[in-house]
């Protein structure tokens, strides 16, 4: 079991997968950070970590990583690699369209609630806004999982 668990941490599949996201997310937060958006350390750790939506998009680097990587281990004519591609698409289609969508729609639907509770007429409650992207943050994320997932299955 351990040999099992020891190999997948050491797989280029993986490794590049894990450092792409990463990656990503580290690029997110010092752009946040230099732009004056992060408020408090718990924010910090939760861009560091996990929140979604910001230049680039970590799901876009994961996948464009993962795909790229199998393709250079598998090759391009692989079952596993046409998966991968297939996958790719859809998660590239809801960051960019989906997600984001449904993001703008409930900011919208938050900021009529908020000037209808103002004004007495219902008892509102925010719902969460999901940030998508934009296309230039998949695109970049997208480029840096390409960079990423070649420099682990070449060198």
């Amino acid at each position: 079991m351990r040999e099992y668990l020891y190999s997948f941490l050491l797989n280029p599949v993986s490794l590049s997968a894990l450092f792409s996201w990463l990656s990503a997310q580290f690029i997110k937060t010092v752009i946040k950070l230099l732009t004056g958006r992060v408020k408090d350390l718990k924010e910090l750790i939760a861009l560091l970590l996990w929140r979604t939506g910001g230049m680039p998009s970590s799901h876009s680097a994961l996948v464009c990583a993962l795909t790229t990587s199998i393709g250079f281990r598998s090759g391009v004519d692989s079952d596993i690699f046409i998966l991968a591609c297939c996958f790719t698409l859809v998660v590239i289609r809801d960051a960019v369209g989906v997600r984001r969508a449904s993001g703008l729609q409930a900011r919208s639907l938050n900021e009529l609630g908020k000037k209808l509770h103002q004004k007495g007429m219902i008892n509102f409650q925010a719902v969460k806004e999901v940030h998508g992207h934009a296309p230039l943050e998949v695109f970049v994320g997208c480029l840096l999982g390409l960079f990423t997932g070649t420099a682990f299955s070449v060198l």
